[in-house]
């Protein structure tokens, strides 16, 4: 390897075994120390040294405000510290609406679920897969439930 310096037309020589040298981090040419960019692979090796004058401001900090003071909202109300709210329902009463008016959604209505009794309403029970399923939770719900 020759690096050639041409100085007012005359040709110097400097020997690679005198020339510092550095090796490119990526394909480990050997390459002067003063590169910035690789001779074979093209890649950069170094960060490009500016002047005071030219130097790019200083980055701005960034801060991550993580105190965050906002609280569950996906609370179960129907157990307060122990104690069940909401209303009261049979659960043989639900159920014996679900297997006879099921297809009405009359067991949604009776638990105040008027959205889903539509539902049930237009869909004849969901085809008939919501009122299995409906049975089924049913069963394992406790004697008084709170809806």
């Amino acid at each position: 390897m020759e690096t050639r310096l041409e100085l007012n037309k005359t040709e110097t020589k400097v020997e690679p075994s005198r020339m510092e040298t550095k090796f490119c981090k990526f394909c480990g040419e050997k390459v002067a120390i003063d590169a910035v960019i690789c001779i074979k692979c093209g890649r950069q090796i170094e960060e490009i040294k500016m002047g005071i004058q030219n130097a790019p401001a200083q980055p701005q900090q960034i801060i991550i405000n993580n105190s965050s003071n906002s609280s569950n909202s996906n609370v179960n109300n129907n157990n307060i510290g122990g104690i069940p709210t909401g209303r009261p329902k049979s659960k043989m009463m639900a159920l014996l609406l679900c297997i006879f008016l099921g297809w009405l959604g009359g067991h949604k209505f009776y638990e105040g679920k008027t959205l889903m009794g539509i539902i049930y309403l237009f869909t004849f029970g969901l085809v008939g897969i919501g009122i299995i399923i409906d049975v089924l939770a049913l069963l394992v719900k406790p004697s008084t439930y709170y809806v």
